[in-house]
């Protein structure tokens, strides 16, 4: 396999990249993926076996399973991040491994059943805050504690709107390749 080969596998849809440009339009539209992603997870989702679950999507990636799973954890993170941001005066997030998040148990064995129906009511609730936040309020900004930047909500909403395509992406291509979509 060629690098771009991989880099097509592991990128789908490109790498994120925050546009110059952000209309009221885009931000509905970056909302409108978050609120729909478990929807579409779910369809696609659901009618696999544990076989198929257990699927990696790509050589030496993570499992149909995993990708799931790590959607919840990623984005129950982005929800406390814009909650912390909201409420605290650029606080510094708590930053995780999602590989080792990815390696624990729940992630490698639980019923996909847990996140998808944890990403509805996650999902639902985000969007609702999104919807209530004024443009003062995605110009607030966190801290990461790894390179130490300061990130503004609005760069935050982007980058979980193509996260969430990115990784049903993922998923899409793999039912694509087996034939089972």
């Amino acid at each position: 396999m060629t690098t771009e080969e991989l880099e097509n596998l592991k990128y789908p849809i490109g790498k994120y990249e925050f546009p110059d440009d952000v209309s009221q339009s885009v931000i509905e539209n970056w909302i409108q993926t978050i609120e729909e992603l478990p929807g579409k997870l779910d369809k696609a989702i659901r009618p696999l076996d544990n076989e198929q679950l257990d699927t990696p999507y790509r050589t030496d990636g993570w499992t149909i399973r995993q990708l799931v799973h790590h959607i919840a954890d990623s984005h129950m993170n982005a929800l406390l991040r814009f909650k912390w941001t909201l409420t605290e005066d650029t606080p510094t997030i708590k930053a995780y491994d999602q590989d080792l998040f990815a390696k624990l148990e729940d992630s490698i064995s639980a019923p996909v059943e847990y996140s998808l129906d944890f990403l509805r009511g996650l999902h639902g609730k985000w969007a609702f805050l999104l919807k209530s936040l004024s443009s003062s309020d995605f110009e607030k900004e966190f801290v990461h504690p790894e390179t130490g930047n300061k990130i503004v909500l609005l760069k935050l909403l982007g980058m979980y709107a193509w996260h969430s395509e990115h990784h049903y992406a993922h998923i899409e291509n793999i039912l694509i390749k087996k034939s089972w979509k």
